[in-house]
């Protein structure tokens, strides 16, 4: 694990005056996110652009976590990387690119596979989980850490046109106890085997950045006790209530 040097803070000072100017945000709401600690567990379609909108929007600090290289595969969605990147860690080009665009910010990098033991360990550093891995498996364990620590999680995915969003956080209804324990892929928030077109990702990856960026500011309403639903091929959108 790795972390960059401090910086100056406000290098811009009008960086973050289109969120400052959002009434449900305000100043009280952008020094709770920059103060915010968020981890990312997975780099590729969802969590490469929910690191992205978190790193613009000013979150102090944010830990990302991903064992794997790039492939040409992903550059079809996963709009950070480049060509010349090819066979790169994923985790070590996101980092930078995210300090190319806010220097003002704290980048944690684990180029790690995270197990149930570290996931225990790290998660308890930060404020706000993401899952932006891209298998069932992972997700189960990310709701099983982060409910046994109380620690609010967001976790997406996506399948082809289509992709589902939830939150959760202590007193609400969790991953688990809407699709079991130890489930299978299936055709709710499944693997990445199945294909995906980049947009579908692109709009889970934001939901989730978004939730995070609620829950410092308490802006709006969480994805507690719902699920997020859309299809583009429709195109339609759904939020099941799984209270």
């Amino acid at each position: 694990m790795t972390r960059n040097s401090h910086q100056p803070e406000n290098t811009f000072p009008n960086r973050y005056s289109r969120l400052e100017i959002i009434e449900s945000i305000g100043k009280e709401g952008l020094r709770k996110i920059r103060e915010g600690k968020v981890f990312i567990l997975g780099c590729g379609a969802l969590g490469s652009l929910s690191a992205m909108y978190l790193a613009a929007s000013g979150v102090g600090t944010i830990g990302i976590a991903d064992f794997d290289t790039i492939d040409a595969s992903n550059l079809q969605r996963q709009l950070f990387y480049s060509e010349e990147l090819v066979g790169n860690s994923k985790v070590l080009e996101l980092a930078e690119r995210m300090k190319q665009l806010n220097s003002d910010i704290h980048i944690e990098i684990f180029n790690e596979i995270i197990t149930a033991e570290k996931a225990e360990k790290i998660f308890a550093g930060y404020d706000f989980i993401i899952d932006g891995s891209d298998n069932m498996s992972t997700k189960q364990m990310t709701a099983s850490i982060c409910e046994k620590i109380s620690k609010p999680y967001c976790i997406g995915g996506v399948e082809g046109f289509s992709g589902q969003v939830m939150s959760w956080a202590a007193g609400h209804t969790g991953y688990r106890e809407i699709f079991g324990e130890g489930a299978s892929c299936s055709n709710i928030l499944p693997c990445a085997v199945k294909g995906v077109v980049g947009p579908a990702a692109g709009i889970v990856a934001s939901y989730q950045a978004s939730e995070a960026i609620k829950f410092f500011t308490d802006a709006g309403n969480m994805l507690y006790d719902k699920l997020l639903n859309f299809d583009l091929l429709s195109p339609s959108s759904t939020i099941f209530d799984i209270a």
